[in-house]
């Protein structure tokens, strides 16, 4: 009778303690994690990503994958990794590809990826993704892209950082997240194209994806201010993630959101013009976070000391919590839109 009772005694606390280890976690408050998001980091990184060292970045270039070895290190510094399914931190995109449109004598290129797997829903997918190619050199001069697109691409890593940091503490997200920087967007969106098309991960099961191009400076329509950011996409597919932005916006970072780039009439059509698209145009609900075009916009005066480093902290901190409640919110956001 003894043994018995003390049976089920063990069995009774294997039990509970089972029980504890899989019980949902709760991360329904990210703002411990916003604040890992440093104006520090986001300026060091983009400093060297948007250096004279790097070439501007051109698609295929030396520089361009000078840079895409500074990036990596990053990840591998906070114990981020390539994701599950690949090998290390490229996906291939050949020459063929890229120029098979409209030939313009692209090298092979890639894109990199890194990857934090979810801890519930591990098989659904969030993509963040960035450009991270520019122009290159034109008469000697170098187009650093620091803005274009130079600021998204240390917003994305940072973010990775901060997501990392969570998981470290127990709290990582629930649905996988991709941090995808793509190549060739200067020249036509290859590298989100290549994606789109050549998955890791199954479309149906790509959530959404949050792009982010340009975030570090204002244009003429906001001289008085930079606590804003252009809305563009997040309602064209779902409505759930147009609320998702405009309720993390209200409830963490209280940041002026402008959709007038939203409007389906635009004559700029932004919506067609960056990575999300590709996405978008495959049934994935996708916002994309902008802050208008300025005066050295694909310039040669597009330099890491013209950023507005609060500026472009707080939109990688309001990208950061949009991203942590897709990641973490019990369904994905409905497509209830065409």
């Amino acid at each position: 009778m003894k043994k018995l009772l003390l049976l089920l005694l063990v069995v009774s606390a294997y039990s509970c303690k089972t029980a504890q280890s899989t019980a949902s976690k709760d991360n329904s408050d990210p703002s411990k994690y916003v604040k890992a998001i440093s104006e520090k980091d986001l300026k060091k990184m983009l400093y060297t990503v948007a250096s004279d060292e790097m070439e501007g970045r051109e698609t295929g270039s030396a520089g361009q994958k000078k840079a895409g070895l500074y990036m990596i290190e990053q990840y591998k510094k906070s114990g981020i990794s390539f994701p599950k399914g690949a090998s290390d931190f490229y996906q291939p995109v050949p020459a063929a590809f890229m120029n098979s449109r409209r030939n313009q004598n692209l090298p092979d290129s890639e894109n990199i990826w890194a990857y934090i797997e979810g801890s519930e829903k591990p098989n659904e997918v969030l993509v963040i993704s960035a450009h991270y190619d520019h122009v290159g050199i034109k008469d000697g001069e170098v187009y650093n892209g620091a803005d274009d697109d130079g600021s998204g691409t240390v917003a994305v890593i940072e973010m990775a950082k901060a997501f990392a940091k969570a998981k470290k503490e127990g709290h990582g997200p629930k649905r996988s997240i991709l941090f995808l920087h793509v190549t060739g967007e200067e020249h036509g969106l290859h590298g989100s194209r290549y994606y789109s098309e050549n998955p890791l991960f199954p479309i149906a099961n790509t959530i959404a994806d949050i792009n982010i191009d340009m975030i570090g400076r204002r244009d003429v329509e906001h001289s008085n201010t930079n606590n804003y950011v252009y809305v563009i996409g997040a309602d064209r597919l779902s409505s759930d993630l147009h609320n998702a932005v405009v309720a993390q916006n209200e409830k963490y970072i209280k940041m002026d959101l402008d959709f007038k780039f939203n409007d389906p009439k635009d004559p700029n059509h932004f919506y067609e013009r960056s990575d999300h698209y590709n996405f978008a145009k495959n049934g994935i609900p996708a916002v994309f976070f902008f802050n208008g075009v300025h005066e050295d916009y694909h310039g040669k005066g597009d330099e890491p000391q013209k950023i507005e480093y609060d500026a472009l902290t707080k939109r990688t901190k309001l990208a950061f919590v949009v991203a942590w409640d897709l990641a973490n919110r019990e369904n994905r956001p409905v497509v209830d839109k065409k």
